[in-house]
């Protein structure tokens, strides 16, 4: 196997995902009634069609300057890592190429319909979490009994960041050791400038 993912291999991972997302989103829209759960495995798992005009997992911005900010802001870090990892091992640019493409899936239903098509939706361990100030700042609780609806996108960026984590993780930061190897070879050229 080549250490690198070819750029046409990645365009192929990234039509793939987009194309499933966007089939399985219009069959969501088409087919499923808003907000109305079909059971597939009991109540742990379920399809329910939700339009998220938030961020991942429902995250609202009511600023809708603010909300495409940061959306172009996310798509452009990420198009950014492409670029600085595009020499980096296999794992981290699959990675790196599945956040990609969920992205793009997510960025095309906001700025095309205004909100997101989400609609796997899994039960999930009860987690409450009281209300408490903290150096003069108010955190207003939280309890969730299930996990925030999502998509193949969602699944795609989620899948993308577990990746990268298990990388650094096993092998440690590769952008933390490019900038120490290109401070080497600077080092040992001037070394070696100064002998000469």
């Amino acid at each position: 196997m080549n250490r690198n993912l070819t750029v046409k291999s990645a365009l192929l991972i990234i039509l793939g995902i987009l194309l499933l997302d966007q089939i399985t989103k219009y069959i969501a829209r088409t087919y499923m009634e808003l907000g109305r759960p079909i059971p597939i495995w009991g109540r742990f798992f379920q399809l329910t069609y939700v339009e998220n005009p938030g961020m991942a997992f429902g995250i609202r911005v009511d600023n809708p300057l603010l909300f495409a900010a940061l959306s172009l802001f996310a798509a452009g870090l990420v198009f950014y890592y492409m670029y600085k990892l595009r020499n980096e091992a296999f794992p981290l640019q699959l990675a790196i190429t599945m956040i990609a493409a969920g992205a793009i899936g997510n960025l095309a239903d906001r700025f095309i319909r205004g909100s997101v098509v989400d609609f796997l939706d899994f039960e999930f361990w009860d987690v409450h979490i009281p209300a408490f100030t903290l150096l003069g700042w108010h955190f207003p609780g939280y309890d969730m009994t299930r996990w925030p609806v999502f998509n193949v996108a969602d699944m795609a960026v989620s899948g993308g960041m577990i990746l990268i984590f298990a990388y650094i993780l096993f092998h440690g930061d590769p952008l933390k050791e490019s900038a120490e190897n290109r401070a080497d070879k600077e080092t040992s050229g001037v070394s070696t400038h100064a002998e000469h």
